[in-house]
């Protein structure tokens, strides 16, 4: 084969790995009385190992999941896709047990990839007839429930991150959620963007935002805005590292 056709099926692949690592995040902004929520993944190559996922479940129930693979570019999607794929298919069999769930994701995550890739995880549920969100973190950058009051509260319950260890075992954490609280999920390349002076936006930068967001009642779309754009004001749009935020604000309404 010509060296011109081999970098035209080369980039071809590469469009074909990218609309497929993009339809694992379909996912638009949503509301309703009872919940809204939205999200955005901007990697930092065409190809990158951030992810969220919204997925709907049984008896009035939505997962949230969002994920960051080590490392960056193409080696980074393969894992994450791995991790999204296991995630969904243990889901099946695992049933309610958030726990055993990721430990499952965990030994395949371990079995099928190298010994220096791994990806952090945060897998939540939230069930619409109790307002409460079950939850585990495994190794993540710990998601943030702001309250109605002002008052935060960290999701750190879990285990290590899945596939860095065979034999990981998980805790679960349980919190209970009311009308206007908001759950913001986050990758570190999105607190770590940097500007001229080579400092950080960092947490406090999240947190001022976020809690700006809450205070103006804004639903979980436009707050998905304000939180990148003030990032991207912050450091001119430099970034460094695939950057993922993910809102759920809980409504009025019992599902």
């Amino acid at each position: 084969m010509k060296t011109d056709e081999m970098m035209v099926d080369i980039s071809q692949d590469w469009a074909l790995a990218c609309d497929v690592q993009e339809a694992f995040m379909q996912a638009p902004s949503t509301a309703s009385d009872s919940l809204d929520y939205g999200a955005r993944c901007r990697q930092f190559r065409a190809l990158g190992g951030d992810c969220y996922n919204f997925i709907p479940l049984k008896n009035d129930r939505l997962a949230v999941v969002v994920g960051d693979a080590s490392g960056k570019g193409l080696a980074a999607a393969l894992m994450i896709a791995n991790v999204q794929s296991s995630l969904r298919t243990a889901a099946l069999f695992t049933g309610d047990d958030l726990a055993a769930l990721l430990k499952v994701v965990n030994h395949q995550a371990h079995a099928s990839s190298s010994e220096d890739r791994y990806a952090t995880l945060f897998y939540g549920v939230f069930d619409g007839s109790t307002r409460s969100l079950r939850y585990v973190n495994a190794g993540h950058n710990p998601p943030l429930v702001i309250r109605r009051d002002g008052s935060m509260h960290w999701l750190e319950t879990g285990g290590a991150p899945v596939g860095l260890f065979a034999d990981s075992e998980y805790g679960e954490g349980i919190v209970k959620l009311e009308t206007g609280d908001l759950l913001i999920a986050f990758t570190d390349g999105l607190i770590e963007a940097t500007n001229q002076h080579g400092e950080e936006w960092g947490v406090q930068g999240l947190l001022k935002t976020a809690a700006f967001g809450a205070q103006c009642s804004q639903d979980a779309g436009d707050l998905v805005n304000l939180v990148f754009n003030t990032m991207d004001d912050f450091s001119k749009g430099h970034q460094t590292d695939d950057a993922t935020l993910a809102v759920v604000r809980v409504g009025s309404r019992v599902l």
